[in-house]
């Protein structure tokens, strides 16, 4: 198995169905109609442009979204290059009194975005500046950058990076709100452990339009709506437009390549994988408890095998593979050892077969990007996700649920996967309050995903894995709420999780997210910067009256 992660499996699902072209497209020179002067505005790199249904361009920007399971027909879709080209958007779409909502790299697994009554899109996908800030001593990325830009310009421009997701085609807008973690999150925390402010336009009680920048400064009046930003998730406060990133504790006078982590020169990228058909649920779920071992054994901050990260991915696939895939951030004696002890405790059980292994020394910046042209799913892919954080090991029972859920032979969408990461390490030595992320004492994060194209295959894909989500957790009303669990994860939405049909653990969707004491204080935050809960979804965070 090459790197078998949660993205590869939707992608390969979904080519597999349809083979249509990309869902965006640039504007037609040639033909694309253009706004009104008054619309315009003057001496912006890019737009402000606005897009009726009946532009040619529509249907690219209207169908952009990663998820086709949900649609929207707004009135207009406003492209956008500058924060005050998105100040004049919201006050519009304020004057219209329409549903507004924002888009950046467009990879919202819900219908955050996407719903009947959206009346307004605003498009960040125009502003991707990623640069220094030296007056803020910080570096500014855009809303609209994805993280594989991110990643290239702040390596080759000053030899940093931020420890993000490994989805590299995801935008900054929604991935840094909800918190962010990847391959490096092990060694150097979340993406939000390195933020130090977060531009927002918002809108006032008087239903006034304005832009705030919020800093992490014990000082700052704006502070709450910084700490919002730190894992409250996407679309409940305002418009993101600027992130800055600088390391807590930075000395005053480093120079910018001392602000952020430096990644390693080189990684060693692996997979260690099985096939199915040489697995029974004894074998599975043996291997399965290793892993858990090795993970329980290794994600304390500070371990020497925090430099290791894996995503354990599992297929419906009667045909197909499971396994272990990832990167090693260490000196290659070092990664190579790391990965012969992950290896060996896996396979140290009877009954367990050997894995074929293959493992290669990469580049950095090379293997972060090595799928980065690859993360466009086909027109008309439809998913579903869901999540748990977890304390240890699933367990006997519940490795039980997953083998015969995941092998179950009335099920032949060969899309369907359950993801295990290796999480903690660095991301568990900052304390639960200190980020709107509160999930600080988790070895796992597990995500349950099926991929399909036809509105006609809903029913039975979502029926699939509500089924294998609830048995998982039927001692905890269908959700994530047991002992060993520690909520879900807010970038993995599920809208199920506000729904009593699907969750009757008395625990609210909103705790499983932010737990209670964030929640509280994400709603004093919510009250402040949207009082009119203009930016709103299934899952926001509500007004307090």
């Amino acid at each position: 198995m090459s790197a078998s992660t949660r993205r590869g499996l939707l992608r390969a699902g979904a080519a597999a169905a349809v083979a249509a072209p990309a869902a965006y497209a640039a504007p037609q020179a040639h033909a694309a109609p253009q706004p009104a002067a008054a619309e315009t505005g003057a001496g912006t790199a890019f737009g402000p442009v606005t897009v009726r249904p009946d532009d040619p361009r529509y249907a690219s920007l209207r169908l952009r979204g990663y998820n086709h399971r949900h649609a929207s027909h707004p009135s207009r879709i406003r492209l956008v290059g500058t924060t005050a080209d998105v100040v004049r958007a919201v006050a519009d779409a304020l004057r219209t009194g329409g549903r507004v909502a924002v888009r950046s790299g467009g990879h919202c697994f819900e219908d955050f975005v996407d719903r009947p009554d959206t009346d307004v899109i605003i498009d960040m996908s125009g502003m991707r500046d990623v640069g220094y800030d030296p007056g803020r001593r910080a570096f500014a990325v855009e809303a609209g950058a994805t993280l594989a830009e991110a990643y290239r310009r702040l390596f080759l421009g000053w030899g940093v990076t931020v420890p993000g997701g490994t989805c590299t085609g995801v935008g900054a807008g929604g991935h840094v709100a909800g918190g962010g973690y990847g391959a490096l999150c092990r060694l150097y925390g979340l993406t939000v452990d390195h933020l130090y402010a977060v531009e927002v336009v918002v809108a006032d009680r008087s239903g006034r339009a304005r832009s705030v920048v919020a800093t992490r400064e014990p000082s700052d009046p704006h502070r709450d709506l910084w700490w919002a930003h730190t894992g409250g998730g996407g679309g409940s406060f305002g418009v993101v437009t600027r992130y800055w990133f600088r390391s807590p504790g930075a000395p005053r006078n480093a120079e910018p390549g001392d602000l952020l982590p430096r990644p390693p020169a080189t990684v060693l990228t692996y997979s260690l994988t099985w096939r199915w058909a040489d697995l029974d649920e004894d074998s599975f779920g043996t291997l399965m408890r290793n892993y858990a071992r090795w993970g329980e054994r290794n994600s304390a901050p500070g371990s020497p095998a925090a430099a290791l990260y894996g995503e354990f991915a599992m297929t419906t696939s009667p045909g197909g593979t499971l396994g272990i895939a990832g990167q090693v951030a260490a000196g290659d004696t070092a990664a190579r050892r790391l990965l012969d002890d992950l290896q060996g405790a896996l396979t140290g059980s009877r009954g367990v077969p050997r894995p074929e292994r293959e493992a290669a020394t990469l580049p950095w910046l090379s293997a972060t990007l090595a799928h980065s042209g690859a993360d466009a799913v086909p027109f008309a892919s439809r998913m579903k996700i869901k999540s748990g954080y977890r304390r240890r090991g699933f367990s006997a029972a519940q490795l039980t649920t997953l083998y015969r859920g995941l092998t179950d032979p009335a099920y032949d969408n060969p899309f369907g996967s359950v993801f295990i990461n290796t999480y903690g390490g660095q991301v568990n030595a900052v304390s639960p309050g200190a980020t709107a992320m509160p999930h600080r004492d988790s070895v796992f994060l597990a995500g349950f995903l099926t991929g399909w194209t036809g509105e006609g295959e809903d029913e039975r894909q979502l029926r699939w894995l509500r089924k294998l989500y609830g048995r998982l957790y039927a001692q905890s009303g269908g959700v994530p709420a047991g002992r060993d669990d520690s909520g879900t994860f807010i970038n993995y939405p599920d809208n199920d999780l506000a729904d009593p049909a699907h969750n009757t653990s008395g625990t609210p969707w909103h705790t499983l997210y932010f737990g209670k004491d964030g929640y509280a204080r994400l709603q004093r935050a919510k009250e402040r910067w949207d009082p009119r809960n203009v930016f709103h979804h299934g899952l926001s965070v509500r007004p307090l009256t």
